[in-house]
């Protein structure tokens, strides 16, 4: 038996990112900057947007072209439709997504694949992939995200916002886990409580 799970598909019914890491705002903005009239309006929107992108992807900034890769990163977020004067060649960022990644042990991928979250709520994300639906899946589902949301303050530079956790909730679990963001409602977590957890966890 189906259950019919109000909002169900909520992230699956919406346009796959191209960069998930910057999140469904920023593609927004982008989607904004195309549409406007004038190559100088364009250009002023696309430095705001390159900003954004830096605040909320920070270890970009551990490249050392980091500004070239942002640039790029804007051109494929765009569809290669956005009409400015680039600051920096972006003909090569296709590259970006094409350019073979080194093999690595599967354990140190998982680590990488999932991010600020860790191991720990790797294992959850497999676990989540299984379960049946019910009030104990639920119930996981609402501690797993929570904890998501305290991670990425913690470790994520600050970097955090509902939509995100709800996208990598789907993501990382081949879209089992599909949360409704009108009715699911995270806990608030406050900024300051978070680092204490965080320095509290790196002096064990």
């Amino acid at each position: 038996m189906t259950m019919d799970i109000k909002g169900l598909d909520y992230n699956t019914q919406r346009e796959k990112l191209v960069l998930s890491e910057y999140g469904r705002e920023i593609q927004k903005m982008v989607d904004v900057a195309i549409g406007l009239p004038t190559k100088e309006e364009r250009m002023r929107c696309a430095k705001t947007i390159i900003r954004q992108m830096e605040m909320k992807n920070p270890q970009v900034r551990q490249s050392e072209n980091y500004q070239q890769t942002l640039w790029d990163h804007l051109y494929l977020m765009s569809g290669k439709q956005l009409d400015i004067d680039w600051p920096y060649d972006v003909n090569n960022a296709e590259k970006i997504s094409t350019k073979p990644q080194p093999m690595a042990h599967p354990q140190s991928e998982n680590i990488s694949r999932y991010r600020h979250y860790g191991r720990l709520v790797g294992e959850v994300f497999e676990k989540l992939k299984t379960m049946p639906e019910g009030p104990e899946r639920d119930e996981l589902v609402r501690v797993t995200a929570n904890q998501m949301k305290r991670d990425l303050l913690t470790w994520g530079h600050g970097s955090m916002d509902d939509e995100r956790i709800a996208d990598d909730l789907a993501r990382f679990t081949d879209g089992k886990i599909q949360v409704d963001l009108s009715s699911f409602r995270l806990d608030r977590i406050d900024a300051i409580s978070a680092e204490t957890t965080g320095r509290r966890k790196r002096k064990k």
